[in-house]
């Protein structure tokens, strides 16, 4: 353990903890737009500035160590107004188009302006422009909204292992794009979306379709595979508008693509909401009594005419554990057969 003392409070942190995470540890929040705490620190938008004394200027807070002894300011006259230079130049690139921005209300640089209290830009100049959009159905790419904060292109890298985008160009021309600037064309696991601090990423299925007032989230499982991630529905006039997950949940926030794009099955006019039974070549409604019955029926004759290695069960990977370990129980308990498999592909 290292002693330091940040803003005067004095504590003992392990000794690869960032002042960042040193500073969370005392309650004291320092502002930053690049930082995740699943990711390499990256220190690009130069917010988590602070003053160490011993050295003669601010360092970023998410790349720099502690070490023992160190004194930290994590706030002064001096580093708020180097933190607001830096958001007006980055707002300076930005579009003023929070009206109808999917992400306001939910935008940490809309987030930093308001409590900087920035109406207005002292910084005027080139813009960048960008007309083309991705072909993709499932990811929206606003690449005016982008900052460069790097967030997409590290959990491509280090959390999927896809590095399905990268940094290009140079300078004012840099740019996070897919190779050669063609259409993304990755998993879509939506990861990126998810760490994204403005609306450069979102979902092309949520656009205009509620962001954060009148939205109801309810807590539930993924239904696509028996890991039973966590997920959240956001919800608003009784449908969902989005699917997220929270990052104290077993699955730590992240998805899968079906987890996060895959939901409109649940109002699908064609889903099917009673069991069928098929009558002279045609399917009729029933209930569950009646059809777990005939089941029941056409099971027992079959094993009576023919033998119960005659019957193979097949389970689901979209089952939970508990249920697949029912189905077989029933297989070998009450069929008396062990011709049980199990697909566990998606």
């Amino acid at each position: 353990m290292i002693n330091v003392t940040i803003d005067g409070i004095k504590t003992s942190v392990h000794r690869d903890t960032s002042v960042l995470d040193a500073a969370k540890q005392c309650d004291i929040t320092i502002p930053t737009l690049c930082h995740h705490p699943k990711l390499t620190p990256y220190g690009g938008c130069r917010l988590c500035i602070v003053e160490i004394k011993g050295i003669n200027r601010p360092v970023t807070a998410c790349t720099t160590p502690v070490s023992e002894g160190m004194e930290v300011t994590t706030s002064s006259p001096v580093l708020e107004k180097l933190r607001r230079t830096t958001l007006e130049l980055i707002l300076s690139d930005h579009p003023n188009d929070c009206m109808v921005c999917e992400k306001a209300g939910d935008c940490t640089l809309q987030e930093l302006a308001y409590f900087y209290g920035i109406k207005e830009n002292r910084f005027a100049g080139e813009r960048r422009v960008y007309e083309k959009r991705d072909g993709n159905p499932l990811i929206e790419r606003d690449m005016e909204k982008c900052i460069l904060c790097n967030k997409c292109v590290r959990v491509c890298d280090e959390v999927q292992g896809v590095s399905a985008i990268d940094i290009a160009y140079r300078g004012f021309r840099s740019k996070v794009c897919p190779p050669y600037e063609r259409d993304l064309d990755c998993e879509f696991c939506g990861q990126c979306i998810r760490v994204c601090p403005t609306g450069a990423l979102t979902g092309r299925m949520w656009s205009l379709k509620g962001r954060q007032k009148d939205i109801r989230e309810v807590d539930t499982i993924c239904p696509y595979c028996g890991c039973g991630c966590n997920i959240t529905l956001d919800i608003r006039k009784n449908e969902i508008v989005r699917v997220t997950s929270k990052e104290d949940t077993i699955n730590e926030g992240w998805l899968c693509s079906k987890g996060t794009f895959g939901y409109k099955f649940l109002n699908d006019p064609a889903r099917l909401t009673k069991p069928l039974i098929k009558y002279k070549g045609k399917f009729r409604e029933s209930t569950w009594e009646e059809a777990l019955g005939l089941v029941a029926k056409k099971l027992l004759k079959t094993k009576e005419k023919h033998g119960p290695d005659s019957i193979a069960g097949l389970a689901s990977a979209r089952c939970t554990s508990e249920e697949n370990y029912l189905f077989q129980k029933f297989m070998r308990a009450v069929i008396k057969t062990n011709n049980v498999d199990h697909c566990a592909r998606l």
